[in-house]
């Protein structure tokens, strides 16, 4: 997929259903309710992003500011399709993201990932070269304690200051 052809912007609660449908269809992603993800493209449309390509909802990150750092965009989940992987589409994503309006004061960015989830670690790794910045890693959510043995532990990664 050529990715100057896919059109990023901030979603709408249409756009719900279909981000629910990308979300559901990429096995590696937990899977949120339809209600979860239409909250996430209207009260977060401002720190989630959607990608198009075709009028096909190709990639999706939804994020919030922190309420107890405004600082602070915690990115929840990235999903991109299969088809637009390996084209530099999901750090072109956070990069707009970054760059938006929104968070204009955003000098940290925050995710959890998965000891093996590979993928999302070299995705954050490059976002922090691409911002020139320090990335921590620490245990935020573990296996036994707070999953109940049913997840994998989760550990939080955090980068910045960011430069934009």
């Amino acid at each position: 997929m050529d990715i100057s052809s896919v059109f990023l912007r901030n979603p709408t609660a249409a756009d719900g259903y279909a981000v629910n449908q990308l979300i559901n269809h990429i096995p590696e992603l937990d899977s949120n309710s339809c209600y979860c993800n239409l909250l996430q493209c209207s009260h977060f449309s401002e720190t989630s992003i959607l990608a198009e390509h075709q009028g096909q909802v190709v990639g999706f990150i939804s994020g919030y500011r922190k309420p107890q750092a405004a600082d602070t965009l915690f990115v929840w989940q990235v999903a991109v399709s299969p088809d637009a992987r390996g084209c530099g589409l999901a750090t072109k994503m956070l990069l707009t993201l970054l760059a938006s309006a929104a968070s204009r004061s955003v000098s940290h960015v925050e995710t959890t990932i998965t000891a093996d989830n590979a993928p999302s670690w070299a995705l954050f790794t490059r976002l922090a070269d691409q911002c020139n910045a320090p990335l921590e890693r620490a245990l935020i959510f573990d296996r036994v304690t707070h999953f109940n043995d049913q997840h994998d532990s989760e550990f939080l990664v955090r980068i910045g200051p960011v430069q934009k």
